[in-house]
Formats: C-alpha cells, structure tokens, sequence
C-alpha cells in the first residue's frame, strides 16, 4: 500500500463529519472546529483526490455520485476503527447498552421480560428506547434496534427473531359479533392508529384504511391495544400482541395477512460485537422460543 497516495487524515475525517451530517456546521460541531475549517478541509480532499466531491450549484452542499461512494467506505471505514480501538481498550463494555424498539413492542413483549436479563446480567446497564422511528445504528449509539419487516436493511446485519401476521382487531362491544373481512365495511367504524412510523402505520398507509375510516384516534403504540380492548377503535397490530386478547375473547380477528419471513428482527451493525451486545442478542433468540 502506498501510505502517501493517502488524503490526509483530517481531511477525510472532516469529509465524513459532513456525509453524516449534510452540513458543514453540523459537522464542525461535531468535530470541536469551525464550519470554515470542515469548508476548507473539503477543498483540500478534493484537491488531493482532483475528483469533485460536492456539488455546489445549489443553495446547500450535496455530495456527487462519487462523493456518496467514498462517503459510504470511510464512512464503514472509520466505524471499525472506532471498533477495533474500542475493543482492544475495553472502553466499549463500559457504557450502557442501547436498544431501539417500537412502543407497542417494548410493552407488549419486552418489557414482561427483561426482569429475567437482568437477572442473568445483573452488571449490564441498559437504555430502552421506545420510538416508531427508524433510527440510525452507530458507535457509541444505538447498539440494536427491533424492527418489524421482511430482514432487508441495507449495510445491517438483520436475524429473524419471531414471525407473526398482521391482524385488524376490535372489541365485541363496537363490532358485535359481525362476519367482516371486508376492510371497506370496516371504514364505518373509528380506528385507533399508532404515532409514528410503526408496523402498524405502515399497514394502515399501505391500505388507505385511516383515510376513509370514520374517525381516527392517534396514540403511543402502548395504549393502542388498550384502546382496541375498550371499544373505542378498530386497530391493526402484530398478532402476537394480542393472542391473549384473542382467546379470551377480549378482541376479535377482523381481518388477518400473513407474509413469509414477516416478523421482527434483530439488527445490528456489521463488524466485531462488544460482550454486552452479544448476552442481549442470546437473551433475545431464547425468550422468543418461549410463546
């Protein structure tokens, strides 16, 4: 390897700061320095590469085709150094472990069990973090996050943690006891849809039922079984949310989709794993054996 064809080093770094950021103060600021120091390490990476990297026509900075490129290998080039440092000071282990999960998931099936992990772990400190959104996975970010989907998350490494249908469910009390599979018919009644951007969301939109429906009811993905089981709304979820509910008679199956390797998943960023990451994802795979 030729170590002097290298661009500087600050200057790919400041070029990286900017590709997460798509900006140049953001990226300053994450770098300590000014938005004319990253403006003038940019220039100084382009003219070392003689390639342009930014486009500037525009009233804000975009990165080029090639710039996205390079972008995206320093990019997974500089997460494995910040990796490899990690892991040979131990320095990763030290700080809590990070877990992204939807709301609805987090009630419905975490949380009841996370007693038990933290029995087996009692020196693993964990931070739950309860959103819809789709949230990025980095270094001494989060660590994990349990999406709902078919596994195909690009530069993720994504297991198949459990499969499960979509159902539409309602309460006896607002449904009766009416043969219905037929969404159109459901739109008369009112529906609770989840915040954000859900499994559940992601159906509703899919289908167009919440724009035709009655009146809809928008809560945290936690209260909207609650507020399926109480009669106030039809609501679409995971099946094994509310198998429970189903048995008991509490909610009925309206409607149900089931789609090969649809499910839950595990992701997690490509390269070496710290310990704690390693328990939780264990921990994981056995407890969805268990119903």
């Amino acid at each position: 390897m030729d170590w002097r064809s290298l661009p500087p080093l600050s200057a790919l770094r400041a070029f990286s700061a900017f590709a997460q950021t798509r900006s140049v103060v953001a990226a300053g600021d994450t770098l300590g320095v000014s938005h004319a120091a990253i403006s003038q390490q940019l220039r100084v990476l382009e003219g070392h590469l003689n390639v342009a990297l930014l486009d500037r026509s525009g009233r804000a900075l975009r990165l080029t085709p090639k710039g996205e490129r390079l972008a995206h290998e320093i990019g997974g080039a500089f997460a494995q150094m910040h990796e490899a440092v990690a892991e040979v000071t131990d320095a990763r282990d030290a700080r809590p472990l990070h877990i992204s999960v939807t709301p609805t998931f987090a009630a419905r099936w975490l949380m009841p069990r996370l007693a038990g992990f933290r029995a087996a772990y009692p020196d693993i400190d964990l931070m739950i973090d309860p959103t819809a959104d789709v949230v990025t996975l980095a270094p001494d970010g989060i660590d994990i996050a349990i999406r709902f989907g078919t596994g195909k998350w690009p530069d993720l490494d994504a297991s198949l943690l459990w499969e499960s249908s979509m159902v539409v469910v309602a309460a006896p009390s607002l449904v009766g006891d009416m043969a219905c599979d037929d969404l159109e018919a459901l739109a008369r009644f009112p529906w609770i849809e989840e915040f954000g951007n859900s499994e559940s969301t992601s159906w509703l939109k899919q289908h167009g039922v919440a724009t035709r429906a009655a009146s809809v009811l928008r809560v945290p993905g936690n209260l909207m079984v609650d507020g399926a089981r109480d009669g106030q709304g039809v609501a679409v979820t995971v099946r094994r949310f509310v198998e429970r509910d189903i048995e008991a008679g509490r909610l009925r199956v309206l409607h149900e989709e089931r789609s090969a390797g649809t499910g839950y998943y595990i992701v997690t960023r490509q390269g070496v794993q710290r310990a704690p990451l390693k328990a939780m994802i264990s921990w994981l795979k056995r407890e969805a054996r268990t119903p």
